[in-house]
């Protein structure tokens, strides 16, 4: 909207047919314009009469000693706002209207959308959509299932371990031809969630009477002759910061543990329809934030004496130490790849908006998304398969147009690789056929970090307002994370948000540009410029191990402990077919993905207390 205070514009708004409204002036000049006076060479001066009228005393405000007061304590803030610039008057009159306009107004919507933690409801309408237009797929329907492997010989191993460490699709052929049931599946299952989770500390609760009737439900139809497809009475875990009912859903936090909520998350309602079997709600970093949680703090099961890292901690630890087949966990800036990386398991990040968010808990609704945690990346092409589509009620949500990562035909790909990525999935894949170039990802926004910063911090205090005003802060389990990161928040204005919105469009433009000469790249999948980059931008990643190399602190007497290495396959928006193609290709010939961390044999040097059999 334009000032109406410009006089060198009126007789041009007066020609156009434009004039200033709602002003005593415009009035003045609609009846100069329409008098009689017009007819004159001169104008002719308003009677005595009119000019008295004219005059209306302003009456002048009476500053109290309160208002000087705060004004003089406005001033001295702004500089923390970079808005120090500001004269005496015009901070006066800012702190007016900030006790007379904002503070009520902010009042007003804080009672109408954030008495409730969590961000469940009320979604922002600001939404962001990671789609660069020309890479969706049209000829593909969003509805199209992927053809997925058989596996037509799979035997059942006769050791339980064995079995716990199958593939979904080795375990789906298990079930399918009746050589396993759902049952006893579960039942392996839940001894090993039982015996290891008190030393990785990865469960929250067991959600066993809940299996058990899932698993008897996937028995009785697959015995009517009905098979829902892969994930027919296959055990999995959610995050805990994803709903289901009767069971708590504590968002790790101490403030919120003993929260039950009465909803299904759309994306266990996708999991419920394909017939897999919930076993567990698995540890979320108290609030989403890391791997410390109000019972504990995560283990990663390759090198039990360090921590998972990533609030997708339970997940990825359940994942890796064969507790779970998979899991679904989250990410708004390294929850998925951080704890996948460490703990050697395979994740995918998929495009942002690719899977629905109802009944999960929200740090940033432009930035969270929902993604699989497995043991291959042909596990997680058969789960996002599974749960990605449209959720009504996510407004991010979309149906993302993938095609079969299954039927890529890599050899028609060129693939850039930065000077971080693991050579070795560089050489594999060129012997596979795929065109491999050095590759550097160029933009100028040096602020990459900070924006990502400044909106998933913002975002997070709108969702946990009420927490911080109420001082459930003080109850957080590490005081130098959210606590720390929302007081800064909550002195970020508006727009200085906003700039930092308009800045990471300008990031994603010169992202996109990146790949006009390539359909994917490698590169390292914790390099946190990168994880910022990627989440601000929705690109999807696929994390893939790659080997291992000796831990730092080798006891007396030697250990089994190992630091796992990993890389990224990164690709544009709605291409995540050709990541997981490109990871399924790599691990085709290696099995770094296929290894067993070392958590019943630490090594002679170590001693980890287990609990008896």
């Amino acid at each position: 909207m334009q000032s109406e205070a410009h006089d060198d514009t009126l007789v041009d708004r007066h020609v156009s047919g434009q004039m200033p409204h709602g002003s005593v002036f415009g009035t003045l000049l609609l009846l100069l314009l329409l008098s009689p006076l017009e007819a004159h060479s001169q104008p002719q001066a308003f009677p005595c009469s009119m000019e008295k009228k004219m005059v209306i005393p302003v009456p002048q405000e009476v500053e109290t000693e309160e208002m000087i007061s705060n004004a003089t304590a406005l001033k001295k803030a702004l500089k923390f706002f970079d808005a120090d610039f500001f004269n005496e008057s015009k901070v006066k009159e800012m702190a007016k209207g900030a006790e007379e306009f904002n503070i009520p107004a902010f009042r007003e919507n804080r009672k109408l959308v954030a008495s409730e933690d969590g961000g469940l409801h009320n979604p922002s309408v600001l939404v962001f959509n990671s789609s660069w237009g020309e890479n969706i797929n049209r000829a593909v329907d969003a509805n199209d299932n992927f053809n997925y492997p058989s596996y037509e010989k799979v035997q059942r191993p006769s050791n339980e371990e064995d079995i716990a460490f199958m593939t979904i699709t080795e375990l789906g052929e298990l079930i399918k031809t009746k050589q396993i049931t759902s049952r006893e599946l579960t039942d392996i299952i839940l001894k090993r969630l039982k015996r290891y989770n008190p030393v990785l500390e990865a469960v929250v609760t067991l959600t066993e009477e809940l299996a058990y009737q899932q698993a008897k439900k996937a028995d009785d139809l697959l015995a009517e002759g009905h098979y829902l497809g892969p994930l027919h009475g296959i055990p999995y875990g959610l995050k805990d910061i994803i709903a289901v009912p009767h069971y708590r859903t504590t968002w790790g936090s101490t403030t919120f543990k003993d929260q039950v909520l009465d909803t299904e998350a759309w994306v266990y309602k996708k999991l419920q329809a394909a017939g897999a079997v919930l076993v567990a709600k698995l540890v979320s970093g108290s609030l989403a934030y890391d791997d410390i949680w109000f019972g504990g703090r995560t283990r990663n099961p390759w090198n039990i004496l360090e921590f998972s890292t990533g609030s997708s901690a339970g997940p990825a630890a359940s994942t890796s130490a064969g507790l779970v087949p998979f899991a679904i966990g989250s990410e708004t800036a390294g929850s998925l790849t951080y704890p996948a990386a460490r703990c050697g398991i395979t994740c995918l990040r998929p495009t942002f908006g690719t899977v629905g968010r109802t009944g999960v808990m929200s740090i940033s609704e432009s930035l969270d998304k929902l993604g699989p945690i497995c043991r291959s990346a042909s596990d997680c092409a058969i789960l996002i398969d599974t749960v990605r589509g449209k959720d009504e009620n996510d407004l991010s949500s979309r149906d993302v147009r993938l095609q079969d990562p299954f039927r890529v035909d890599i050899s028609k790909l060129t693939v850039g690789y930065l000077e971080s990525a693991e050579m070795e999935v560089v050489n594999v894949l060129s012997r596979k056929g795929v065109k491999m170039v050095p590759f550097n990802l160029n933009y100028t926004v040096e602020s990459v970090q900070s924006i990502l910063n400044i909106t998933m911090d913002v975002d997070m205090l709108a969702h946990f307002d009420r927490w911080q005003r109420e001082g459930f802060d003080d109850q957080y389990e590490a005081q130098d994370q959210w606590p720390v990161e929302l007081r800064r928040a909550r002195i970020i204005l508006a727009v200085d948000y906003i700039q930092a919105q308009r800045a990471r469009g300008k990031l994603i433009r010169e992202v996109r540009d990146n790949f006009k000469e390539i359909d994917a790249f490698v590169g390292n999948a914790t390099d946190w410029e990168l994880v910022c980059l990627g989440n601000l931008v929705g690109i999807p990643v696929v994390v893939v191990p790659t080997g291992f190399k000796p831990v730092e602190d080798v006891p007396k007497g030697g250990t089994n402990r190992r630091t796992t290495e990993s890389t990224g396959i990164y690709a544009p928006p709605d291409q995540d077919h050709i990541a997981l193609a490109l990871a399924m290709a790599y691990q085709s010939v290696t099995d770094h993905h296929k290894q067993r961390p070392p958590i019943d044999n630490v090594g002679p040097g170590d001693e980890i207390p287990f609990p008896s059999d």
